[in-house]
Order: structure tokens, then sequence, then C-alpha cells
């Protein structure tokens, strides 16, 4: 494990790689979560994580999907949307002079389908909400962050 210090440094030098996963209901309403921490904390923001170093992204797709979600979805579950940077002003120790650059791989799942993911069961230590959300809504929404809002804007 590495400390807090040794990751601000990897974070000041480097872009993280992230997924995030695009979670739409039967009515084309998507999931998002308030976040708790840093980066984009307070914002709505869809469902995603860090991909750990020698983690495939198969298996971060699994773990992430099972911590955020409470369901394991496997990569053959999704459909890759694109990759697309986020670029924060802070970091998530909201130590001063430090951005945080995400490269994220976005995915995108439909329901029903193999899952259903109800708001009910989720529960993590990053949200302190979850909920569906339809797309004009989170789009004139000054609380969804805007790189939520990209994936919606095309």
């Amino acid at each position: 494990m590495i400390s807090d210090k040794q990751f601000l440094h990897i974070i000041d030098n480097t872009p993280l790689v992230s997924i995030d996963l695009i979670i739409e209901d039967i009515q084309g309403n998507v999931l998002l979560g308030k976040r708790s921490n840093r980066p984009a904390q307070g914002y709505w923001f869809v469902p995603g994580g860090r991909i750990r170093k020698n983690e495939t992204i198969a298996d971060a797709m699994t773990r992430i999907s099972s911590t955020e979600l409470g369901v394991d979805l496997s990569i053959n579950d999704v459909q890759l949307l694109g990759a697309y940077d986020h670029i924060y002003e802070d970091n998530y120790l909201g130590e001063d002079g430090i951005n945080t650059h995400y490269v994220v791989l976005a995915y995108s799942l439909k329901l029903p389908g193999v899952i259903g993911v109800s708001v009910d069961k989720i529960e993590d230590e990053q949200h302190s909400a979850m909920r569906y959300w339809a797309k004009d809504a989170l789009l004139q929404d000054d609380g969804v962050h805007p790189n939520t809002k990209a994936y919606f804007m095309r």
C-alpha cells in the first residue's frame, strides 16, 4: 500500500485510468449518485472508479460494479461508449495546487438486461444518495457534474 503523499505525487504527475458506468432503466432514466468525496464532491455523478495497477479492465468492471451497484457485472454485459478526459481542479485529499486528471473508459448498460439495479440496495462510502434521473432533467440541473452531462450531449 502506498502512502497518501506517494499517491498525491502520482496524481500530480500522471493521469489515472477509471471506468464510468452509464446505467439506464427501461424508461431511459440514468442512475446517478451524489458524491461524498473528492473530486466532484457534492455533485451527482454516474457510478465508477479507478482501475488499479495490474488489474484488468474486466476485473475492474466486476469490482467497481459490485462495490458501487451491489451486482457483479461482466465486461460482456456492457458496451463501450468511448474514452473521456475528466480534469478536476482538486484531488481526493483536497491538497492545494494538485489537480486530478482521469482518462475514463465509459461503458453503458440498458435495463432490463442482465441485471436490475435497485437504488434501495446500493450502499457505499462514495455516495450519500443514489437515484435515477431523466436525461432532460440531469442536463438542466446545476447539481449534476458537467463530466456526467457530457455523456448525454452527443
